[in-house]
């Protein structure tokens, strides 16, 4: 294939502004260079007060890149990936040789509109292991590793660093401010913020308020006695690594859409230095963990507004 033309370039960018972002901030923008494809960081759109380090909108460019990889395969014109994340640039993408998807590439990119953080209680339904080895699986693929976290000791442990990096979070004024600033409808009018009545802006998620594994109480419902929760975790924690795993987490989410399954990000253990550490030594093997993922069977909901397709191209 000679290069990619303004089709494909909508295509891919069509697909990539499905991923999540920190806030809903939707911190990327995509551009057509001498026939390549450009993902690219828009860091207007970066949470300065929660994402000091840019890690936030490298993990979201990162599954970005990971849609717009899916959308071009799906096509019939995949895409050769270079990751080049010390700048603006975050992503080329270079046409290989034309040819069908892949049973995986198609079933996944047909879910790209489905995938939607859910925050609802989940069925109290296990996620049988065969689907767990595909979630352990599509994570491996991409160069990282997510760890199941099993047994009560392991999700109380987990329950008890969210909650503390919660707190940390709420007695930051400059956080808090910030974050009403991108999930108000009247402070972000260009469709970042949620609508009345919808879900809250991606991914201020559901943390519990006692132990996993203890029953807890929402209206009219409980929340799983259980629930699954898996930690994304990488070699190391360069800014390589960091939209690495952004490709890692879109696969396991939309792995686990495919699946029908829902999921919720969970990031505030992640955003707290001293959380993020505590995590890693306390629940995992090896790496640095870059997100943490709520898994189960859930009610249908409905994605957080995004902004269009011609917002994000240059």
């Amino acid at each position: 294939m000679s290069g990619y033309t303004g089709d494909d370039l909508r295509r891919a960018a069509t697909a990539a502004i499905r991923a999540p972002s920190l806030h809903n901030s939707q911190p990327w923008c995509f551009r057509l260079r001498d026939g390549t494809i450009e993902v690219l960081a828009d860091r207007t759109r970066r949470p300065a007060v929660a994402d000091t380090t840019g890690w936030a909108l490298r993990l979201a460019c990162g599954a970005a890149t990971f849609n717009a990889r899916l959308a071009l395969a799906a096509a019939g014109t995949p895409a050769d990936v270079l990751l080049r994340p010390y700048g603006e640039l975050i992503a080329t993408l270079t046409p290989a040789r034309r040819r069908p998807p892949t049973y995986t590439e198609r079933d996944l990119a047909a879910v790209i509109p489905r995938r939607h953080s859910n925050r609802r209680p989940f069925r109290p339904d296990p996620v049988p292991s065969e689907t767990r080895v595909r979630l352990i699986e599509a994570a491996r693929a991409e160069g990282a590793r997510l760890e199941l976290l099993v047994g009560t000791t392991a999700l109380a442990g987990f329950g008890e660093i969210a909650r503390s990096a919660d707190r940390v979070l709420r007695r930051d004024p400059a956080y808090q401010a910030e974050q009403v600033t991108w999930t108000h409808a009247d402070l972000a009018p260009d469709g970042v913020p949620v609508s009345a009545g919808g879900p809250p802006a991606e991914p201020q998620d559901l943390l519990p308020q006692r132990p996993y594994g203890e029953r807890r109480r929402a209206p009219g419902r409980d929340f799983e006695p259980e629930p699954l929760v898996a930690v994304l975790a990488t070699a190391a924690d360069r800014p390589f690594d960091q939209v690495l795993a952004g490709q890692a987490m879109q696969a396991v989410l939309l792995t686990a859409t495919d699946a029908g399954l829902a999921t919720s990000l969970i990031s505030q253990p992640i955003e707290v230095p001293a959380a993020r550490d505590h995590l890693r030594r306390s629940l995992l093997r090896s790496g640095i963990p870059q997100i943490a993922v709520r898994i189960g069977y859930g009610d249908p909901g409905r994605p957080s507004p995004r902004r269009t397709v011609d917002d994000v191209l240059l």
